[in-house]
């Protein structure tokens, strides 16, 4: 393995990223603990919205710094969350003809925002620790969990299809 050299980011840069992965969480919490969803609160509510912002306003400061993999986490964080709800929303909107569909937006969204959580805190302790997140070594363990979303989602499928639908014709 080769041994990455960043140059040390000024501690203002430091703060901001702080910041802005409380502003992300500050919109999980909101969604969890409010009248939205997670997903929603994330994707949707100003504290992420601004959170987004200012990492693509203070990414060019953090090139060369460990930061910079930290703001690249938070806005591939972002931008990958929407993409899986609008993909869920699309494949729930499809089979919420035979009430599958329901079932995928409830599991589907609901293993999105755990992982959205999980991104954050996960880089939030990474920056802690002043360490590098880095996007690539973390996207095993990311496709396991949406491996294991997809066999709940067609677990479910399978149970909520109707009864005569497996018999044979006589």
């Amino acid at each position: 393995m080769t041994d990455t050299t960043y140059r040390e980011p000024d501690a203002s840069l430091v703060t901001i990223t702080n910041v802005t992965y409380a502003l992300h969480a500050l919109g999980l919490a909101i969604g969890a603990f409010g009248t939205a969803s997670v997903v929603g609160a994330f994707l949707f509510g100003w504290p992420s919205i601004i959170a987004v912002i200012i990492n693509y306003v203070k990414r060019d400061d953090a090139r060369g710094t460990w930061l910079e993999s930290h703001i690249t986490w938070q806005i591939r964080t972002f931008w990958f969350a929407l993409l899986w709800a609008l993909v869920i929303g699309a494949v729930g909107a499809l089979l919420a003809i035979v009430l599958v569909g329901f079932a995928i937006w409830i599991v589907g969204f609901f293993a999105l925002g755990l992982w959205a959580i999980y991104r954050i805190a996960r880089g939030w302790m990474a920056l802690r620790d002043r360490r590098a997140e880095s996007p690539f070594r973390r996207l095993v363990p990311h496709l396991s969990l949406l491996l294991q979303a997809l066999i709940i989602i067609l677990g479910a499928l399978a149970l909520a299809r109707p009864s005569g639908a497996a018999r044979l014709p006589e």
